[in-house]
């Protein structure tokens, strides 16, 4: 057992070949993930000839390893290369202060769903039309610390369209797990993000604040809440011309005014992480607003939903997927953040803006 390395490029092309009929991995996608990507290939030798390897990838400022792919010589099958592989990646990841491990498998691939279930992994969703011939994908995941809590399924996920409605995708989410019924479609999270925008945010189109995001539910028959530490008007910063902060002035008092008259909570605090999980017990579902930069290295503004706890870490539904990089909505979904990077992680800018909207069908306490 080793680390993998170019010299191996060869024998992981034969693996691909000899393992697999479709979803190969090319030689450049090999190239890239042994050189640039933030990946670890494992790889078990016989006679200086790989006979099976392991490949992880790493992403994000979560605590999630994805087992990507796993391939035996048909030569070397039944005598414990793939169990020997399964528990090194488990072991680099943990090494990797990853704590979860999740993985695809094909519906139609009996040995590995016998494998890896074997070794402890559980099943807990399933993805139509994954692979390149359809097939669908059941997706597993295994804890690798003790006293960790599973998958969640209270949160139905939806993926932003636009790389400005993050946060009408996250109320979407958030919306549909209290109204199962609640159908999840574009023309709703443009209309969301029409009554919720700001007009001006950093660049481009204008994102959406809290107080857009909490009015646009309560028109819906939701109960919501906003708590900021900030009474200024939210990332007001963020644009350098004097007339837009001015339209963004006036667009914040009148959403303030429609909050009166409606009877929106609005608070002035910091809801620490505890207070949230509170909420959530009670029955609200949490929109928290974060800085993107400890997940994708660009400092903007970002709407994630929360979809669970435990005793170290907070769950969240990201409705982006960075195609870019290579990853998939199971990426974005239930991703484990250790509390203490949580709390990092959620607040934008020079003042430090903290925002959380909590939605509810009823008051919850």
């Amino acid at each position: 057992m080793r680390a993998a390395a170019l010299a191996d490029l060869d024998d992981l092309l034969r693996l691909e070949t000899q393992c697999f009929t479709s979803d190969r991995i090319s030689r450049r996608q090999w190239r890239y993930l042994l050189t640039r990507a933030r990946a670890r290939t494992l790889v078990v030798t016989r006679a200086d000839r790989v006979v099976g390897y392991v490949l992880l990838l790493f992403s994000r400022a979560t605590s999630v390893a994805r087992l990507y792919s796993i391939a035996v010589d048909p030569g070397a099958r039944g005598e414990g290369v793939g169990r020997t592989l399964v528990e090194a990646a488990e072991r680099t990841a943990w090494a990797q202060d990853r704590a979860y491990l999740r993985l695809e498998i094909r519906r139609d691939n009996r040995a590995s769903q016998a494998l890896f279930e074997g070794a402890g992994y559980r099943r807990f969703a399933t993805r139509a039309d994954y692979y390149e011939d359809h097939m669908e994908a059941l997706r597993y995941e295994k804890p690798l610390a003790p006293g960790l809590k599973p998958a969640f399924d209270r949160v139905p996920f939806y993926e932003q369209t636009l790389d400005f409605t993050c946060g009408p995708a996250s109320l979407m989410m958030a919306m549909r797990a209290l109204r199962p019924a609640l159908v999840l479609d574009r023309a709703l999270e443009l209309r969301l993000w029409r009554e919720s925008t700001t007009i001006f945010m950093t660049s481009g189109h204008g994102g959406c604040g809290p107080l857009g995001l909490a009015l646009a539910a309560d028109r819906r028959g939701f109960v919501a809440s906003v708590h900021v530490n900030d009474p200024g008007v939210p990332l007001i910063d963020s644009v350098r011309s004097p007339e837009k902060k001015a339209v963004m002035r006036l667009v914040h008092e009148d959403m303030l005014a429609e909050a009166g008259r409606v009877g929106l909570a609005v608070y002035y605090e910091r809801l620490p992480l505890e207070a949230v999980e509170r909420h959530w017990e009670g029955g609200a579902v949490p929109l928290v607003l974060i800085s993107s930069y400890r997940i994708y290295q660009e400092k903007f503004p970002h709407w994630v939903v929360v979809t669970g706890f435990d005793a170290r870490f907070v769950y969240v539904h990201d409705p982006y997927v960075d195609a870019e990089r290579g990853e998939t909505r199971l990426d974005s979904i239930d991703m484990p953040i250790q509390r203490a990077e949580f709390t990092r992680m959620a607040r934008y800018g020079r003042v430090g803006l903290q925002a959380v909207v909590l939605v509810a069908e009823s008051h919850h306490g």
